[in-house]
């Protein structure tokens, strides 16, 4: 498979109307079939003037070089969302944990968009890391949904009634919805301030060593996770380490999703939508098994954990999503957020719920670790 190809079949100059100038800048972003498929690939055409990029500037989008990229994106996005969530996590707390990292991610993915053009008269791969990998990473749709979900069962066991549960539970979906899209439209606008102001300025790509060099490191970057699970602390597994062995898998799997499954649907990105329910489910299975009456070894908590963190944190996403529904136009976005929801608490009803209601695990973990 060659590093760069051609074929910029992903969007090009037709898939533009007229009347784009008009749009805002997020939705000429995102603004059809195509471009809404497009937002996981590499750039292959100049997002200002709706121009191909240069064939030695276009990268498939599974090319090693954009691949290997991924990975430690994946690394990092899952550290900061286990960081964040670990600052923000105090008693006493205003606001759930998980605004502050959706918050995050779709800020820096409005950032990744508006700065698109760039990157691919750069080095394309790197749009996709900051993005699918980083962004896609930090935020979880699989832990927002089951943070909803736990508002129903009141798991803290709050002193509070029925009404007050599902009130909890609706305040968490409005406030995730809305500060996911203010942040990723307050991104894009923040990258449409900073170039009107300053002066655009041209790098020279990367030579084909240094690009060897760079997918070499971000390999071995992933490699190193796995010396870190075994020589570190047994402690860390639950808190880290275990989260970062399976971050990439669950990062690439979104990727090939979306990639093979996006552009199938005409404004229904049926990838990500998968990538989200099939995660959101795996999740509830993981909390069922942490919450048995006989919970597993601690080795095998720290693994649930983190197949819990990493797999179904990084194989979900909320940046992307928000990204979609921002590009999606009129109805359509409703009916992808209302699907999802509905989707993701549905799933959640009949994994966790059913055995809740049981009685064959508790409502609150019961996972030991050492």
């Amino acid at each position: 498979m060659t590093d760069v190809e051609k074929d910029v079949s992903s969007s090009g100059p037709s898939s533009h109307s007229p009347h784009d100038s008009d749009q805002p800048p997020l939705q000429r972003q995102v603004s059809n079939a195509e471009s809404l498929a497009s937002i996981d690939r590499p750039p292959s055409v100049d997002s200002i003037t709706h121009c191909p990029l240069p064939a030695s500037k276009v990268y498939h989008p599974f090319s090693p070089h954009v691949l290997a990229l991924l990975f430690p994106a994946s690394i990092f996005g899952v550290l900061a969302r286990l960081g964040l969530q670990a600052l923000v996590g105090y008693d006493g707390r205003a606001i759930f944990p998980l605004a502050w990292i959706q918050g995050a991610g779709c800020l820096v993915m409005g950032i990744g968009l508006g700065m698109k053009e760039p990157f691919g008269q750069f080095y394309g791969p790197l749009y996709t890391a900051m993005t699918t990998g980083f962004c896609g990473s930090l935020t979880t749709f699989s832990g927002w949904q089951v943070d909803v979900f736990e508002s129903w069962l009141n798991v803290n066991r709050d002193h509070r009634d029925w009404f007050r549960d599902v009130i909890d539970g609706l305040s968490k979906t409005l406030f995730t919805l809305a500060i996911s899209i203010a942040a990723l439209q307050f991104g894009v606008h923040l990258t449409t301030m900073i170039r009107k102001r300053i002066p655009a300025f041209q790098l020279s790509p990367p030579s084909r060593s240094a690009r060897n060099v760079l997918t070499s490191l971000a390999v071995l970057t992933y490699a190193a996770a796995y010396p870190a699970y075994f020589r570190l602390p047994a402690s860390f597994r639950h808190q880290a380490t275990a989260a970062l062995l399976f971050c990439v898998p669950g990062t690439l799997t979104r990727y090939l999703l979306s990639i093979k499954l996006n552009p199938t649907l005409k404004l229904f990105p049926l990838g990500t939508f998968t990538a989200n329910m099939f995660g959101t489910a795996l999740l509830g299975t993981f909390h069922v098994l942490q919450s048995t009456h006989v919970p597993p070894s601690a080795n095998g908590c720290a693994v649930l954990q983190g197949l819990g963190d990493g797999y179904c944190g990084c194989l979900t996403t909320v940046s992307t999503f928000a990204a979609e529904v921002v590009g999606l136009e009129d109805w359509r976005a409703w009916v992808y957020v209302v699907v999802s929801w509905v989707g993701g608490q549905s799933l959640l009803l009949a994994v966790v719920g059913g055995a809740t209601w049981a009685g064959r695990v508790g409502k609150q973990a019961t996972c030991l670790y050492e």
